[in-house]
């Protein structure tokens, strides 16, 4: 679903383009065990979108023609792809770092019991979803039961060695808002998680990523049933730092959908906007196998503002750390 976009009155996000191709972030299939308030994503247990054995061939083909040097492994829960296994083995064979994007009750599933160790085992680095410390917010935004499973989930990472200095098991920690407000210094933010999940849970991690809810898909959604998108609109264009532009992730990624179509950003992908390339309506992955996109324009709307807003984010977290750039909009619930 696409209203978000076509509401929004635009904003005149600037012009930016990409230089050298680092990471290629995979969309492995829209399905997931959870329905989480803020996913720009709309997955759900319900999506039947997945990518195939062939297009995973594509993927791996694209790496070692392109000299990828990160592989970024979404969904959905991408775990939950009948491929994810052999993807991981392929991109570690080529040296290239892994990173998975974990829900973290993903690893409690039935079926998923060997999951942790083969992450530990190929040594990727699991980026996982926890947007609070405490079980009612946590439980409030992704669903009942979720921060028991997620705690669970952590714990059985911190086993095997995740988190600790001495192993090189990185795990990662992503927040989010729970409403239309932009995320509290990240530097902050990221004490407050290692003191107290360490005081109540026993668990460590390496760092936490601090992410701006996007005005798309489900938690676009929500904003325009409850009156707030303007509202959230003007907060994100309002607290815009123009130093934010140089260090978005677009300009070193490309993202590719369930079906092997190229995007400027996973955000474009959900938006139905594919990466400018020779005036095709929609660039496959297989069409760039020797091109070099250093230079291209990227494709920008005003959701743009979503990454360079105060301390600005991606999907990697915030970009600068002053912690004086919260924005809060005062909203009627």
């Amino acid at each position: 679903m696409h209203a978000t976009l076509h509401l929004m009155k635009s904003r005149g996000f600037p012009h930016i383009r990409r230089k050298a191709l680092d990471t290629l972030q995979v969309n492995l299939g829209y399905k997931c065990n959870q329905a989480c308030f803020h996913c720009h994503v709309n997955a759900s247990p319900d999506r039947k979108e997945m990518m195939s054995g062939e297009t995973i061939s594509e993927v791996i083909a694209f790496m070692r023609s392109a000299q990828i040097k990160t592989l970024d492994m979404t969904g959905g829960a991408p775990e939950l792809n009948e491929h994810f296994y052999d993807l991981v083995r392929a991109a570690r064979a080529l040296d290239v770092r892994v990173i998975d994007r974990c829900n973290l009750t993903i690893l409690e599933e039935p079926g998923f019991e060997d999951l942790a160790q083969f992450l530990a085992d190929q040594q990727v680095e699991v980026s996982a979803s926890l947007p609070c410390y405490s079980q009612e917010n946590v439980d409030k935004q992704r669903g009942e039961g979720v921060f028991e499973k997620s705690i669970a989930g952590l714990r059985k990472l911190n086993a095997l060695g995740y988190g600790k200095a001495t192993t090189g098991l990185v795990l990662n920690l992503v927040f989010n808002p729970q409403g239309p407000n932009l995320p509290p210094s990240q530097e902050t933010l990221e004490a407050d998680y290692h003191r107290l999940l360490k005081k109540n849970f026993g668990i460590v991690f390496n760092h936490l990523y601090t992410i701006t809810n996007m005005p798309i898909q489900r938690f676009g959604s929500t904003l325009i049933s409850k009156g707030q998108f303007e509202g959230y609109m003007d907060l994100l264009v309002s607290s815009f730092q123009a130093h934010n532009l140089d260090n978005v992730m677009c300009r070193s990624l490309l993202s590719v959908d369930y079906q092997g179509f190229v995007y400027d950003c996973d955000f474009n992908q959900m938006l139905g906007l594919p990466l400018q390339h020779q005036q095709q309506l929609k660039t496959h992955l297989r069409d760039l196998m020797t091109t070099d996109l250093q230079g291209a324009s990227i494709v920008v709307k005003d959701h743009c503002y979503g990454c360079t807003a105060g301390q600005g984010s991606s999907c990697g977290g915030a970009l600068e750390t002053d912690g004086n750039t919260q924005g809060v909009l005062a909203a009627a619930e």
